[in-house]
């Protein structure tokens, strides 16, 4: 009976030491996933950052562009100013470059997770119709001028003149990037 009875103690030892390591197991497991998802809210913040200047930049090229180049294309000044629009046009591209960078980042922090902070949240729900808008601006501005160029040659063509310049080359299309079937930025 006294053999019964150690083997009972010492078995009811054995499972609450069992017991307390799987419980600790599990806390330890649990405040290392609670650090990875606040390190990775922070880089979402980062990211997101990073992503808001750009696109602060953007706006001030988009609006220089319009103030300075766009809004003041004549046929007669057109021609001495094609290098100058190209080299405008080509950094104001760089900008959506990057901008696609910084979404691509944020995708991967982004995607497929619900993270316990709201802010963080909206952050990976906003910046995809962000990105949507900017990337169709930048389409529409290009397909603008691409059709000021058209209706140049044409002028010329009627003149006589063999002075073609040509269209700003881009591969970008427009996009629906938070796939809700609307092309924010898109302009008629």
């Amino acid at each position: 009976m006294k053999n019964r009875s150690v083997a009972f103690i010492l078995m009811a030892i054995s499972f609450v030491l069992i017991g307390s390591g799987c419980v600790s197991s599990f806390v330890i497991s649990l405040q290392a996933d609670r650090e990875k998802m606040q390190s990775r809210m922070i880089l979402v913040n980062d990211e997101f950052e990073e992503f808001s200047t750009v696109t602060s930049l953007f706006e001030l090229e988009r609006d220089e562009l319009y103030t300075n180049i766009l809004s003041n294309l004549y046929y007669d000044t057109l021609l001495q100013d094609d290098v100058v629009i190209k080299n405008r046009l080509s950094n104001y591209e760089n900008m959506v470059d990057e901008l696609s960078k910084r979404a691509n980042k944020l995708d991967k922090l982004c995607n497929d997770v619900y993270y316990p902070d709201t802010n963080v949240n909206n952050r990976c729900n906003n910046y995809k119709s962000i990105y949507e808008q900017v990337v169709n601006y930048f389409v529409t501005d290009i397909n603008l001028y691409n059709q000021n160029i058209a209706k140049y040659n044409e002028y010329q063509k009627g003149l006589g003149s063999s002075s073609v310049l040509n269209t700003y080359d881009t591969n970008k299309k427009y996009i629906d990037y938070n796939n809700d079937k609307q092309f924010d930025g898109k302009e008629a």
